[in-house]
């Protein structure tokens, strides 16, 4: 799938960038629940996931009482 070709948001997620919820989608993460079962290593290791998707989805997490699993 072309970055184009993702939606600008997926289920719960909150807005990461097009290239960042096109890797999530390859994965099958479409929920804030998706997220928490994985850690930040895992998700930075994924291609067009960096910091700055991490950063908003810790804050998105917390708000939904949610934490990564590292």
């Amino acid at each position: 799938m072309s970055t184009r070709d993702a939606p600008a948001q997926i289920g719960d997620l909150p807005p990461i960038g097009r290239p960042a919820t096109s890797a999530f989608l390859a994965a099958g993460i479409t929920t804030l629940a998706h997220v928490s079962a994985h850690s930040r290593r895992d998700l930075l290791a994924m291609h067009g996931v960096g910091p700055k998707a991490i950063k908003i989805l810790t804050a998105a997490l917390s708000e939904h009482g949610l934490t990564f699993t590292d």
